[in-house]
């Protein structure tokens, strides 16, 4: 599975994008897909992830009344919607891709097989 995850940009304190994840490969509606995001001298963190029928999604605390994640499996693209943005949103969001993972290790980078490039969310406030 090759990901190529778009969207990223430069946005005002309290805007919205929207992140897109698009695959290639191999039949990307198996697989559970998840967002990652890094900022300037931290960790990996977990934003979101979707199962692959869609029905199950989890989210960070620090994003849940904000972020929504869904997927068009048809389309092999998992989107990211983002509003109410802040500061400390900033950062490189990444989003990947593996198949068989439980539900507890969904939250894990270790748990997923595929990685895409990134994309870079700038906040200004």
């Amino acid at each position: 599975v090759q990901l190529q995850a778009s969207g990223g940009g430069l946005v005002q304190a309290g805007g919205s994008l929207r992140l897109s994840c698009a695959a290639s490969g191999r039949t990307f509606s198996s697989y559970t897909v998840g967002w990652f995001r890094q900022a300037p001298g931290k960790e990996r963190e977990f934003v979101a992830a979707i199962r692959w029928s869609g029905g199950t999604k989890r989210y960070a605390e620090s994003v849940k009344s904000r972020f929504t994640i869904s997927r068009d499996n048809a389309k092999n693209t998992v989107y990211l919607q983002m509003n109410s943005l802040e500061s400390v949103d900033t950062a490189v969001y990444y989003c990947a891709a593996g198949n068989s993972i439980i539900l507890s290790s969904i939250f894990t980078s270790a748990a997923y097989n595929y990685w895409g490039q990134g994309t870079l969310v700038t906040v200004s406030s």
